[in-house]
């Protein structure tokens, strides 16, 4: 599943994203419901600075925040885990053609990233990953991630894919006692998406 409008938040200031931590944490949102994600939006001219409708705009913030919010409640348990893994989506390869080196195993549904490109993102992250001791995942899509569950005993994972893909794969770990971190992208589409990279490190 994915959303019905595009958007692309990579047009925004990097500090934009600490400036939404640092709302919700200093107004105690997380505890809070109401029009929140409403006020972030007309506070940070979200909409405005995307060029998508501020009923999107919320949408997307609302997404963020709950997104934020449940990484604080996990992080503590995830920096404690030992087997992890790494969630990637495919469509933030450089290539989504025959450019890609990139060979799929059919048994657990995943990409196997090769390193043809330097300044490919999924190469990049799995790199980073992979040099931390993390099993690295690049899935065509959310529901292939019970599959490598039934088949590894992770106990942390990082997810990276557009925000109500991370929340879906959020309450899929949460079923099953797997702690987690999510990464939402900074831009959605069905290529050449984008993720911070920066944000991904820490995350490690």
């Amino acid at each position: 599943m994915s959303y019905s409008f595009d958007f692309d938040l990579t047009k925004i200031s990097r500090s934009f994203f600490k400036d939404v931590a640092g709302f919700v944490d200093r107004k105690d949102l997380h505890r809070k419901t109401g029009n929140m994600s409403r006020k972030i939006v007309e506070k940070m001219n979200i909409n405005e600075a995307t060029g998508i409708p501020m009923t999107d705009a919320i949408t997307l913030m609302e997404d963020m925040v709950d997104i934020h919010t449940r990484n604080l409640l996990h992080e503590k348990e995830f920096q404690d885990t030992e087997k992890r893994a790494l969630f990637l989506p495919h469509c933030s390869r450089k290539y989504m053609d025959s450019r890609c080196k990139a060979e799929f195993d059919p048994e657990v549904s995943s990409y196997r990233c090769k390193g043809c490109s330097d300044d490919c993102p999924v190469n990049r992250a799995t790199t980073m990953a992979e040099d931390r001791g993390y099993d690295v995942f690049v899935f065509p899509g959310g529901s292939c991630i019970p599959k490598v569950l039934r088949r590894k005993n992770y106990d942390g994972v990082v997810g990276v894919a557009c925000s109500e893909e991370v929340k879906i794969g959020m309450e899929k770990l949460e079923e099953v006692g797997v702690n987690y971190q999510g990464i939402p992208l900074l831009k959605n589409g069905c290529a050449n998406t984008r993720f911070n990279i920066d944000t991904l490190k820490r995350k490690l």
